[in-house]
């Protein structure tokens, strides 16, 4: 049983990448378990608020969760042709000590997968979180990209999967990470 952890980027209730991730764990094969961490709660980096108090809890529980996944799949949104503020800081705090660096990402394998309601997916974000995962030690995958473009015509108004040929995308996906990842 392969063991990943899906990670979305935003902290919007209504996110079309949460909902991408909950549509991944839904339709998740046999063969993995795919189970949801959360960035929500992470306050914004502070070197003296690290030297201070630590590091947050809610850092120390995303460690945790990534420790013992086998992989990883970040569900990044796009903000301004970029990766969404909140989410690095999210990745800056897991960092933290950098003595953590290599038992949080060292060779550790990576997917990024996005949507977006443009028609680029989130094809700029995902490319500048390659570089940010090299530099931390990660084993990104590059099999399948998945870039889901116009995500209000993809999910419905509660946030489900509904259009059949992002569905078998989104299931190819998972399962050739999940093969990546097994050993």
């Amino acid at each position: 049983m392969v063991k990943l952890l899906g990670i979305s980027g935003s902290l919007r209730k209504g996110s079309y990448n949460t909902a991408l991730l909950n549509a991944a764990i839904a339709r998740a094969g046999s063969n993995v378990t795919l189970s949801a961490g959360t960035i929500q709660g992470i306050p914004l980096y502070d070197g003296d608020l690290e030297a201070t108090e630590g590091i947050p809890a809610a850092v120390q529980a995303l460690k945790s969760q990534i420790e013992a996944a086998d992989g990883v799949i970040l569900f990044t949104p796009e903000y301004n042709n970029s990766i969404p503020g909140v989410f690095k800081n999210a990745i800056d705090w897991l960092s933290r000590p950098s003595s953590d660096i290599a038992k949080v990402f060292g060779n550790r394998p990576f997917a990024i997968a996005g949507t977006s309601p443009g028609n680029f997916g989130t094809q700029l974000s995902q490319n500048a979180w390659l570089t940010v995962l090299h530099t931390l030690g990660a084993r990104t995958w590059s099999g399948k990209r998945l870039m889901v473009p116009r995500a209000g015509e993809v999910f419905d108004a509660e946030g489900r999967l509904i259009d059949e040929a992002t569905a078998k995308r989104l299931d190819g996906f998972v399962a050739g990470f999940a093969e990546f990842v097994s050993p």
